[in-house]
């Protein structure tokens, strides 16, 4: 990243540089320490469940790099409102996709074709999704459930599959591993009923590519996500860890035509407010009033290495 900014500094007037928590959030400190240093505009945009805790342990690190840059986007409301206090201009800027690449069909009945889409993690929860399709096949036979992402090593997905050895669904869970970007619209298609199973979340893409698709909605009410889609209709919004909850709302669209049409429908008209010609004029707006902006002047002062370069020493975390 550093040298990309370094390397590439003739050919770009502002930069747009992603803040993540954890170890993430270092890097975003170091890269627009260097924008500083070339004088160089840019703009902040925040992601993830995780930045607002992340802020509440590091509030002044977190405080002093929204605050050095021109402007701060976050790609919901509930970003905005959890980090207002560190900066009071934060401009709400969904995430896109491109609707055109979500072939929609409304599921009126649903069929009980559960798909879940993330990454293998504790914070997603993955054994959830497991413990409703074991829940869902006492009523409904058919029942299948194709499982969608990566592995991050933390042991969820060998949390996963003990869990379908024990319940016996080896017939009816389909664990596919990550999918290519361009698949995922084919993948999502096949489904009827999506699992959004988070602990922590903040405006899940997986989410808005599965409405784009028309699929009814079955998610966690965590973080950002009651700010994407409203409980009874665009979704159906269930507690956190609460797979019971989802089961029952699972069960409901399933046994609904009525609800399932409703909800199907209602989850692509959302979509369509994320496509890229919605999206793009207002990062064009706020991009292109600083293109001429000389960089801000407030250096990141007590970075970890004191606001000085220091040729020869590697960088690493706090």
């Amino acid at each position: 990243m550093v040298l990309t900014v370094l390397r590439h500094r003739r050919e770009y007037s502002v930069a747009q540089v992603d803040v993540f928590s954890g170890p993430a959030f270092f890097w975003a400190e170091t890269v627009c320490w260097n924008l500083q240093r070339l004088r160089k505009p840019y703009v902040l945009t925040v992601h993830g469940g995780n930045l607002p805790a992340f802020a509440t342990r590091w509030p002044r690190r977190v405080k002093r790099l929204l605050c050095s840059a021109k402007a701060v986007s976050a790609p919901s409301g509930y970003l905005k409102g959890e980090l207002e206090a560190y900066c009071h201009q934060i401009k709400v800027i969904p995430n896109a996709i491109d609707i055109g690449l979500y072939r929609s069909r409304e599921r009126a009945p649903a069929k009980p074709k559960l798909v879940w889409l993330r990454a293998f993690h504790e914070i997603y929860n993955p054994v959830m999704a497991v413990e409703v399709a074991a829940a869902l096949a006492r009523d409904f036979p058919e029942v299948e459930l194709s499982m969608i992402g990566p592995d991050r090593g933390d042991g969820s997905m060998e949390k996963v599959k003990a869990e379908i050895r024990k319940l016996k669904l080896e017939e009816r869970i389909c664990l596919q591993g990550a999918v290519e970007k361009e698949d995922v619209p084919s993948v999502l298609a096949k489904g009827d009923v999506f699992l959004n199973t988070s602990n922590v979340d903040n405006t899940p893409v997986s989410l808005i590519e599965a409405m784009a698709t028309g699929m009814c909605i079955v998610t966690t009410e965590v973080g950002g996500v009651p700010y994407l889609c409203e409980n009874g209709k665009e979704a159906l919004l269930v507690p956190r860890n609460d797979a019971e909850a989802m089961c029952c709302a699972v069960r409901s669209i399933l046994v609904d035509s009525a609800l399932s049409g409703c909800l199907s429908r209602a989850s692509r008209a959302m979509a369509k407010r994320f496509d890229w010609s919605e999206v793009l004029p207002k990062w064009e707006e706020l991009l292109g009033q600083f293109q001429n902006a000389e960089a801000p002047q407030n250096a990141l002062r007590g970075l970890p290495w004191n606001g000085q370069a220091r040729p020869g020493h590697r960088l690493t975390p706090p």
